[in-house]
């Protein structure tokens, strides 16, 4: 049996197709494959789905890397906030990366199986990363709330060992966090469907294709999730209601706008990736539309990684100023 499991644990990707799946004597209550339906069905369309995904995808390495090179490069800038940043981008191309390459090979191979293992194993990189990232701007939100509202103790309350053991703290609960629904999901029977109508293996398009009893995988979702994700979401906007108030309190107009922003990247990152993730996971599977969730999928998948680096680049001097001397460097 264990045999069994990690030779399917290393079949994914191996060119089975749907076809040979549907012809297996393996019962559907355990799939030796699943059947991934992509983003869209019209022959036409994968070329150019194709070129525009493998240009996100390296807009996202070479983006959050370069990122996290200017930083490690340049000594001033290891400091908490950039610190924090570094992460960020290690993060963002973990968890893209647990999906772009299988959707730009079912794109280019047009095989688009995966097997069971395989699928469990995305599930769970991909929550434990989104988990993860979660946690980490929930840090950089206290680091802002303490450099604005109590500047003169910044460097004893964020000291680059308490913003390291910070991170530590997400990056541990990131990968503990989603394990209950692995396991769950993991024992659930698949007796009417293979076909997952989504581009990559998550909770939601797996329960409605599961036949078995989800309850507790739902509530677990809601709990662990939930919980994680309203305390993060709590906090943030805690700290963000001080570091406004405490903005609104400088006197002059140029002041104001130096002080926010400091913040003013980390504030919309926040948002699109809190307002995605509510809208796609808070919510009963009886309200899931593929077609929606898709598309909300793809922009907590790939528009916020790609947008970090470019936020970031751009509203931060320090950064810009950063990546001249590199560019200098090198010429």
């Amino acid at each position: 049996m264990i045999l069994k499991q990690l030779y399917i644990f290393f079949s994914l990707g191996s060119g089975k197709s749907k076809e040979m799946y549907q012809n297996s004597s393996e019962p559907l209550s355990n799939p030796a494959y699943f059947t991934i339906e992509g983003l869209s069905d019209i022959p036409g369309l994968w070329f150019p789905i194709f070129i525009v995904f493998l240009f996100i995808y390296l807009i996202i390495i070479l983006g959050n890397a370069s990122i996290f090179c200017v930083v490690s490069c340049n000594s001033h800038l290891h400091t908490p906030m950039y610190f924090f940043l570094m992460n960020l981008s290690v993060m963002d191309i973990a968890y893209t990366s647990t999906i772009l390459p299988k959707l730009l090979n079912m794109l280019v191979t047009k095989n688009n199986t995966i097997s069971f293992w395989g699928c469990i194993y995305q599930m769970y990189f991909f929550l434990a990363m989104a988990c993860a990232e979660v946690l980490l701007l929930t840090s950089m939100a206290y680091d802002r709330y303490v450099a604005i509202c109590h500047p003169l103790h910044y460097v004893i309350l964020m000291s680059l060992k308490k913003s390291a053991g910070l991170a530590m703290t997400a990056w541990t609960i990131g990968f503990v966090d989603p394990s209950g629904h692995a396991v769950l999901i993991s024992k659930l029977s698949f007796c009417t469907s293979n076909l997952i109508n989504h581009f990559f293996c998550d909770v939601i398009p797996l329960l409605k294709i599961s036949c078995s009893d989800n309850s507790k995988v739902e509530l677990i979702n809601y709990l662990e999730g939930g919980l994680i994700l309203s305390a993060a979401f709590m906090l943030t906007l805690v700290s963000y209601i001080f570091i406004i108030s405490t903005i609104m309190k400088i006197k002059s107009a140029e002041g104001r706008r130096k002080a926010f922003s400091t913040c003013s990247s980390h504030l919309t990152c926040v948002v699109i990736f809190y307002g995605t993730i509510i809208c796609l996971y808070m919510r009963p599977t009886t309200s899931y539309t593929p077609k929606y969730d898709k598309f909300i999928a793809l922009l907590y998948a790939v528009l916020v990684p790609v947008l970090n680096p470019v936020i970031y680049s751009l509203k931060n001097q320090e950064i810009k100023s950063a990546f001249v001397k590199l560019k200098t460097k090198l010429v």
